[in-house]
């Protein structure tokens, strides 16, 4: 059972640690720029920024706590900037963009159990506690 804990981590700190470098390219600010965010040159990196600090602590299971308040900050942030899929006139963009919504919907609820549950067995939170 311990193992599965261990995958879970791995799979969920997957989609925002693969994600990052695209965060530091000219193309993902200029696509942030579309759906109408502010200073994409500051809050794009930013953003990859906070998703390689909370991927990598749920990752590794170090102050996994604080690293998925980090998460819930970038999902909540993304979420509500990117994926506004009610402002949406063409029918496919709706459905694509509240499909991302609602995946980062469901990531979010993941991040608010890690920030009450931590990391659980097998990580450095627990093999480091006092």
């Amino acid at each position: 059972m311990k193992l599965i804990v261990l995958i879970g981590r791995i799979l969920y700190s997957a989609i925002f640690i693969l994600a990052v470098p695209g965060h530091f390219t000219q193309r993902a600010m200029d696509f942030a720029q579309t759906h109408q965010v502010p200073m994409t040159s500051v809050t794009v990196p930013l953003a990859g920024i906070l998703a390689l600090l909370g991927g990598l602590s749920v990752l590794l299971g170090y102050k996994t706590k604080q690293g998925a308040w980090l998460l819930v900050l970038f999902l909540v942030c993304v979420t509500f900037s990117m994926h506004r899929f009610w402002t949406f006139t063409d029918p496919v963009a709706r459905d694509i963009e509240q499909l991302m919504f609602m995946k980062n919907l469901a990531l979010l609820g993941a991040a608010l159990l890690l920030t009450h549950f931590g990391s659980g067995p097998m990580s450095v939170d627990k093999c480091c506690k006092k």
